[in-house]
């Protein structure tokens, strides 16, 4: 008696409400278990192979996955017989897909001899250089208003002898005959029901679609070279600790005619060590006296400009932050820059002499905080009797 259709659900091991994500990874590890290649000669794993392969191409498709939902395995095969078991990969059609980005990824990139060439991509087209990378150390100032930097880099380049070619001076590279320069072939894989094609790279030119008979003696054939550089690189003024810079073209040589890649420099800014940094805006602990801070004062405030008269306020309490607006930071693309911020803290002095004490204590009993001489004496005079009567 023919064995029963099993639900494309239950065969991929799946609930109805799979999402895509979930059906393709079920997909690709039952793939991978019966595939063929793995099981020579095992009827029953190619059987369900091809089991998984028709659940999958039916639950993978919107339009079919709704119709199975509805009628069943009759909503997607019209000559589905409930006692007659299924066919091929149920109308599933692989002539022309490239299965080596699924088991490529199973197997790094080849599998059976017939799989990988990253999905029959060709590596014989113009392709961009390597990115660079380098790093600049520069100055609070250099940051804020810009500068320039000499960096020594080493990078590959074009030979200047085949100009990129790989061929020596008089002679040409010949069209690889077997990709007919594609740099990729095609392998036509199992048979009847169970076959389908993949690319992968040319065996015979190494994936570059051509060969070359008389290397360039300069750079090997390679048609680039190693070289050390000396590059100037513009610092725009704003820029930031830990920001990059991006110079396009000044990477490794391109191949094949594509471009020369980037250079990204990261960019670290030492500390200040009065200013410090938050975005666009500067700020500055500066300290006055007592005297200044009761009083007011004219001032010379530092800035990343040089020095400013400021005027303090009469009567500024310790900790009050004043804004001087436009000393900040310029923005990076130009437009505008930020403020400065100044908090002060009021120096307490030390090692005062008697008569600045005494100052001090005029001052105080002006204010009422100490009792006034009189007072104070007749105070002395009490306590210097009670020490007699001791």
């Amino acid at each position: 008696m023919p064995e029963q259709k099993r639900d494309f659900y239950e065969v991929l091991g799946v609930s109805k409400s799979a999402s895509d994500d979930e059906l393709k990874k079920a997909y690709r590890k039952l793939a991978k278990q019966y595939h063929p290649d793995l099981n020579p000669g095992d009827k029953e794993a190619e059987a369900k192979f091809k089991e998984v392969n028709e659940a999958y191409e039916v639950l993978s498709d919107k339009e079919k996955r709704a119709r199975y939902d509805q009628f069943g395995h009759a909503g997607v095969d019209p000559n589905y017989n409930p006692g007659g078991g299924f066919g091929g990969f149920g109308g599933a059609d692989f002539g022309d897909i490239d299965l080596g980005d699924i088991f490529g990824s199973f197997f790094g990139g080849g599998f059976g001899g017939g799989f990988g060439g990253g999905g029959g991509a060709r590596r014989n087209g113009p392709m961009k250089g390597d990115t660079l990378r380098a790093s600049v150390t520069i100055t609070f100032e250099e940051a804020a208003f810009g500068c320039e930097k000499e960096i020594n880099l080493t990078r590959s380049e074009q030979c200047d002898v085949c100009k990129g070619t790989g061929c020596a001076p008089g002679t040409t590279a010949e069209i690889c005959p077997d990709c007919h320069g594609s740099g990729t072939i095609r392998i036509q894989r199992g048979g009847g029901a169970f076959s389908f094609a993949t690319t992968t790279s040319c065996p015979k030119c190494g994936g570059t679609g051509k060969l070359i008979h008389t290397p360039c003696k300069t750079c090997n054939g390679a048609g680039s070279v190693r070289k050390n550089r000396k590059i100037t690189v513009k610092i725009p003024a704003g820029i930031d600790n830990g920001q990059a810079i991006s110079l396009r073209g000044q990477g490794g040589a391109g191949k094949n005619g594509g471009p020369a890649g980037d250079l990204i420099i990261s960019i670290t800014v030492r500390p200040h060590p009065q200013f410090k940094r938050d975005g666009m805006n500067v700020y500055l602990d500066q300290k006055v006296s007592f005297l200044q801070a009761t009083l007011g004062a004219e001032l010379e405030i530092p800035t990343i400009d040089g020095k400013v008269k400021w005027n303090l306020p009469e009567g500024t309490q310790p900790g009050a932050t004043f804004r001087l607006k436009g000393k900040g930071i310029p923005s990076v693309n130009g437009r505008g820059r930020g403020d400065q911020y100044v908090t002060v803290s009021v120096d307490v002095p030390r090692g005062l002499t008697h008569e600045q004490k005494e100052a001090l204590r005029h001052f105080g009993r002006a204010m009422g905080e100490l009792p006034d001489a009189e007072e104070e004496e007749g105070l002395k005079g009490f306590f210097d009797k009670m020490k007699k009567k001791k």
